[in-house]
C-alpha cells in the first residue's frame, strides 16, 4: 500500500469549517484519516512530509478547460494545425494545468473531436502527466452562427459541428458520445467574436437543445453551452443544461430560474477574457481595449458583473474558468480567475475558493468524492506556502505550490521550500 503522511499541516479542508492544524493519511489514492491533534496518526511505512507552517487543501478545478488552445489568438490558429500536431498542444495543455495546481480539468471543448479525449486516456493510464479530464468534444452550432466558419463560395471547416435540427443534434451527440466525448458542449447564443450573431442572440432553438440534453444524458455524459443571451439561458434551464458558461445578460426571471436550479446546475462566468481585454493585456494581439469596445465587451463586462453578484448573492455555484488559451491568457495561468472573482463578483478569497475546489469536484463527480479533504475522498491535494483562503493571489506563484498530489499520485515535491518555510 502506498502512503503518505502529512504532518502539522493547517488544513483548509473546503467543507466551510474553519482551518485546523493536524495530520492527513493518504493510502493509495483516497484519504485514509484525519486528526486535529499532531502526531496521532501512526503509519510506520508512509513518505513523511513535514508540512508545518504550510497549507493543505484540495486541488483546484478549471471549470471551463480547452487543453488543445495553446497560444491561439484567432479561429485559423484552431483550424490550421493538423490533429497530430495538436495533440501535443493539448498534452502540453494538460501539463500546465497540473503544474499550477489544477488537479482537475471539467472540459468544455477542444479544436478537433478527440483531442481531450485522447489526452485523458494517456493521462488516465499514467503515460502523461496531467490533471483529471472531463473531456470535450467539439463545440456544437447551427448555421450562421458562432463556430460556422464557411461561406456559400468558401464552405471552409471550422472547431464546431454545424447542426441543423432535433435529428443532426441527436446524431451528432451521439456520435460524441461515440467517440468518448465526457462534456457535449453547445453553441446556444451569440458571441462578441461573431458580428452577425452578437451575444445577445439566441440562434439555436429550444428543441434543438432539448434534444442535445436527453441525449447526452442517456449515455450518462455531461451538456454544457455557450450562452450569454437572456433567452439562451432559460432554454438552457428548461431544457436540462448541466452547466452555463458565460451567462452575462440576465432579467428577473432569469436569476430566479437559476436560483431554483442552483442544486442542478453550475456556471461558469469566463471573466478572464473580458478582463485581459478591457485592461490591455490582449492589446498586442490586436484586442486593445478599444477594439473591445467596439466589439461591446465593456458592456458584457458591465453585465457579467451585475449577473454574478447577484448569483453570488442566491447561492448558485459557480466555477473558476475564464477562457484560458489564449496568447494573453496561457495555460497554467487560470488561477487569476480567484482574485477575479473577488474583484468582480464581490466574494471573498476563500468563498472564491470553494468555487475552485468544493463546487469544482461536484462538477467533475457525481457521487461526490472530488473537491473537499475528508477521509474517503480521493487525494487531490496541494500543500501550499501561505494561505490562499485569505489572500486568493498566492496560487498565481506556482512556487508557492510546494507539493501536488493527484488520486494519492505525487506531481511535484518541493522539500527545499518545504524545510526551508517549515523551520520559519
Amino acid at each position: 500500500m502506498n502512503s503518505t503522511l502529512f504532518v502539522g499541516a493547517r488544513v483548509w479542508d473546503a467543507t466551510g469549517a474553519a482551518p485546523f492544524e493536524g495530520d492527513v493519511l493518504v493510502q493509495d489514492e483516497r484519504v485514509a484519516a484525519i486528526s486535529r491533534t499532531t502526531g496521532q496518526i501512526a503509519q510506520a511505512d508512509a513518505q513523511i512530509v513535514d508540512a508545518r507552517g504550510l497549507t493543505l487543501m484540495p486541488g483546484l478545478v478549471e471549470g471551463h478547460g480547452h487543453l488543445s488552445f495553446e497560444a491561439v489568438t484567432a479561429t485559423e490558429d484552431l483550424i490550421r494545425p493538423s490533429p497530430e500536431e495538436q495533440v501535443f498542444s493539448a498534452a502540453r495543455g494538460a501539463k500546465a494545468l497540473l503544474d499550477a495546481g489544477f488537479t482537475s480539468v471539467y472540459g468544455a471543448s477542444e479544436a478537433k473531436l478527440r483531442l481531450g479525449v485522447a489526452v485523458r486516456n494517456e493521462v488516465n493510464a499514467g503515460r502523461l502527466p496531467g490533471p483529471r479530464i472531463r473531456a470535450g468534444g467539439l463545440e456544437i452550432s447551427v448555421t450562421g452562427a458562432m463556430g460556422d466558419e464557411g461561406k456559400e463560395h468558401n464552405p471552409r471547416v471550422g472547431p464546431s459541428s454545424i447542426v441543423d435540427g432535433v435529428d443532426e443534434m441527436r446524431r451528432t451527440v451521439r456520435l460524441h458520445c461515440r467517440e468518448g466525448v465526457d462534456n457535449i458542449k453547445l453553441d446556444v447564443s451569440g458571441d462578441p467574436f461573431y458580428p452577425g450573431t452578437p451575444g445577445h442572440t439566441t440562434p439555436m432553438t429550444f428543441e434543438e437543445i432539448r434534444v442535445a440534453a436527453e441525449t447526452a444524458h442517456a449515455y450518462g455524459r455531461k451538456i454544457n453551452a455557450h450562452t450569454r443571451s437572456i433567452e439562451g439561458s432559460k432554454r438552457c434551464i428548461h431544457a436540462g443544461v448541466d452547466g452555463l458558461f458565460h451567462c452575462e445578460h440576465s432579467d428577473e426571471e432569469l436569476l430566479d430560474m437559476m436560483e431554483e436550479a442552483k442544486d442542478r446546475i453550475f456556471v461558469v462566468p469566463t471573466v478572464s477574457l473580458f478582463h485581459t481585454i478591457v485592461r490591455n493585456e490582449a492589446a498586442p494581439y490586436g484586442l486593445s481595449s478599444e477594439v473591445g469596445g467596439y466589439m461591446g465587451i465593456n458592456a458584457l463586462l458591465e453585465e457579467s458583473v451585475k449577473t454574478h453578484t447577484e448569483l453570488r448573492k442566491r447561492g448558485v455555484r459557480h466555477l473558476i474558468g475564464g477562457d484560458y488559451g489564449f496568447a494573453w491568457s496561457p495555460q497554467g495561468t487560470n488561477a487569476r480567475d480567484l482574485q477575479f472573482f473577488v474583484d468582480y463578483y464581490g466574494y471573498t478569497p476563500e468563498g472564491a475558493l470553494l468555487c475552485a475546489t468544493r463546487n469544482g469536484g461536484l462538477a467533475m463527480r457525481d457521487d461526490g468524492a472530488l473537491g473537499t479533504i475528508r477521509e474517503g475522498q480521493l487525494a487531490d491535494l496541494l500543500l501550499v506556502d501561505g494561505d490562499p483562503s485569505q489572500d486568493a493571489r498566492l496560487l498565481t506563484d506556482a512556487d508557492r505550490i510546494v507539493h501536488i498530489m493527484v488520486g494519492g499520485r505525487i506531481h511535484k515535491h518541493d522539500p527545499n521550500r518545504q524545510n526551508r518555510r517549515a523551520a520559519a
